[in-house]
């Protein structure tokens, strides 16, 4: 089990560094390599350990994913080794190499370090602390509480999240007679008080900030009423954890809850305690963001207790907890690897998995670099919301990016730390003269809220001159970009709205069918539609056809030609397109010159 430990943690380390080194930048991930380009000690989003680890890496090797990554990559790789420590000086040699097996290829966890995010950070913590109290229940010593206060240090450095362990992990320690002797000594006492000092930056920030960051992370994205959503809870974490898995840590926590061995009770409660507390606030907590990684820190406080539940298992459900671990993480693993890979990300452009926060950033900045290289010298970039911002900052090595103000902005905790880093723009209303490079994400606003946002960005900064649109995957990335020179008055002009309703996507198509659909431009019009397949023209559609329902679902839509925006026409395809899948698409010609092709749709052409 030893060897097999070793060759399993440095098969894993290799995989996921060669993965770290070509995945692209996670959105997340360029806002802390922001956070990084303006050092403090805390953030409005989390506290400052993830922008202090980013700024570590790429100082050390340069602007690069995988700099960024390497601290991150390596506190993940310690974390096997400490829980195999843990386990083997708890209950023996055999046992540890079997819970350290277990922490590289348990899901959740084994894919921790691939992505520089504050849960790597975390999760040491977690680890560190749950070291610390197994000892501090032995008997107090210096290193113990070393140990603690390093533990406590660093999860309060790493974010708010950490406090719901730090409360259940002196529940469990309240609730055995050797972990109260323990927080009675001095030296715990004095351990305790390190990590409290170590929240005084979160604090401190927040007191400054009219506790924005407090009131996001526990009022402003969570709902608090009661969803039955949080059934899911257990469905999902069986898909990450794998059944076997999952049962055998529930057995762990259960069976240990009242063991004779006061580490095994300390285990027990501490990790069941988390999962369930996390599983009961799946029921009233933020149901638009991703959460299915919170109940990790309590999966490795309850590894070590693995080894002993699978010993008394049957072989074959023995082999089969191994075989499922393993093929989960490889699947896990396999995903990152698909989404590094640009020709498998546009394959999966219609689907719901397509990982757009992964997707478009190189040519977007290759395109932007273009785009500035014929206009005027000392032309800035604008972004539209805080991903563009931190995408292109990393990408052209810009951390003054400016951003307007944008939902997303507030969704996720960024605004006040823009207005704070003097970043947040109001458009026209601070412009400084200089010729502008506006870049829209058109992909990330609703399709139903789309026209909303191009109305509010003619309100920030006037009519809009015609875009150069940037299709990623088929468009499922889709970005606009916009040369300014000054602040425009005069009727809103915006970018062109387009539907197909027929045929629908993944339709089966002959070689002669029939198009239509809508399309409408804000303040000039649409002159012309093209049908487009793989991106190359195909036909003419007729255009002006009455449509009252487009005109009453957009009802602040202002083309003049409303409600007649439809078009229709046959398209008949020669034998030159071979039969199978092809995307369907628009090209949208507006009364001011502009062309926009519109995002494309599959169709699966017959033989």
């Amino acid at each position: 089990m030893r060897r097999a430990f070793w060759c399993l943690w440095a098969l894993a380390f290799a995989f996921k560094a060669a993965i770290a080194a070509r995945l692209p930048l996670f959105v997340d991930e360029a806002f802390y390599w922001w956070e990084s380009r303006h050092p403090a000690a805390a953030y409005s989003d989390l506290p400052g350990l993830t922008a202090w680890l980013a700024r570590l890496g790429t100082g050390l090797g340069g602007e690069h994913p995988l700099a960024l990554r390497a601290p991150f990559l390596l506190i993940a790789a310690a974390l096997p080794l400490l829980v195999r420590r843990i386990a083997a000086r708890e209950y023996g040699e055999r046992a540890g190499s079997i819970a350290g097996c277990f922490a590289i290829l348990l899901p959740l966890g084994g894919t921790l370090g691939l992505l520089a995010l504050p849960d790597v950070a975390m999760t040491l913590a977690t680890v560190l602390c749950v070291d610390a109290g197994a000892r501090l229940l032995r008997g107090v010593s210096a290193g113990a509480a070393l140990e603690l206060a390093a533990g406590l240090a660093i999860g309060a450095l790493s974010h708010y999240r950490f406090a719901a362990v730090i409360g259940i992990g002196f529940l469990a320690l309240l609730s055995l007679p050797a972990g109260r002797r323990a927080l009675r000594d001095p030296r715990s006492m004095i351990a305790i008080a390190i990590g409290a000092a170590a929240w005084a930056p979160l604090v401190w920030w927040n007191l400054e900030n009219a506790d924005a960051g407090l009131r996001f992370q526990l009022v402003d994205r969570h709902p608090w009423a009661f969803h039955a959503d949080g059934l899911w809870f257990v469905a999902i974490q069986a898909v990450l954890v794998t059944p076997p898995l999952l049962w055998a840590l529930a057995q762990a926590a259960w069976r240990g809850r009242d063991d004779r061995a006061e580490a095994t009770r300390y285990f027990a409660r501490l990790g069941g305690w988390v999962v369930l507390g996390f599983f009961a606030l799946g029921f009233f907590a933020d149901r638009d963001r991703v959460s299915f990684h919170w109940p990790l820190p309590g999966y490795y406080a309850l590894l070590p207790l693995l080894p002993a539940v699978l010993d008394g298992w049957p072989r074959w459900a023995r082999r089969l907890s191994w075989i499922a671990a393993l093929l989960a993480l490889l699947s896990t693993l396999g995903y990152y690897v698909a989404v590094s890979v640009p020709s498998v990300r546009a394959l999966s452009a219609a689907e719901k998995w397509y990982p757009s926060n992964f997707a478009g950033w190189d040519e977007l900045a290759r395109r932007v670099r273009e785009r500035q290289a014929r206009m005027p010298a000392g032309t800035r970039v604008l972004a539209d919301n805080f991903k563009l911002g931190a995408e292109l900052g990393f990408a052209l090595g810009d951390a003054r990016i400016a951003v307007l103000d944008h939902p997303l902005n507030h969704k996720h905790g960024r605004a006040p730390q823009l207005r704070l880093w003097g970043l947040h723009s109001d458009g026209g209303r601070d412009w400084d003269a200089r010729p502008t490079l506006l870049v829209v994400g058109a992909t990330d606003v609703e399709y139903k809220h789309l026209l909303d946002r191009y109305q509010t960005l003619c309100a920030l900064l006037g009519p809009l001159p015609p875009p150069e649109a940037i299709n990623i995957d088929h468009g499922r990335q889709r970005f606009l970009l916009f040369a300014l020179d000054r602040p425009r008055s005069g009727d809103c002009t915006a970018p062109a709205m387009a539907w197909i309703d027929a045929p629908l996507p993944r339709s089966e198509l002959g070689r002669r069918f029939a198009l239509r659909g809508w399309a409408f431009k804000d303040g000039v019009g649409v002159a012309r539609v093209e049908a487009t397949l793989d991106g190359r023209v195909v036909g003419e559609l007729r255009y002006g056809l009455p449509r009252p329902d487009a005109a009453a679902y957009w009802a602040r839509s202002r083309d003049a030609q409303q409600p007649n925006v439809g078009f229709e026409g046959e398209i008949a395809l020669d034998a030159s397109v071979a039969p199978g899948r092809h995307w369907l698409g628009l090209r949208l010609h507006g009364r001011d010159g502009s062309v926009e092709d519109w995002p494309q749709q599959p169709v699966q052409l017959r033989d």
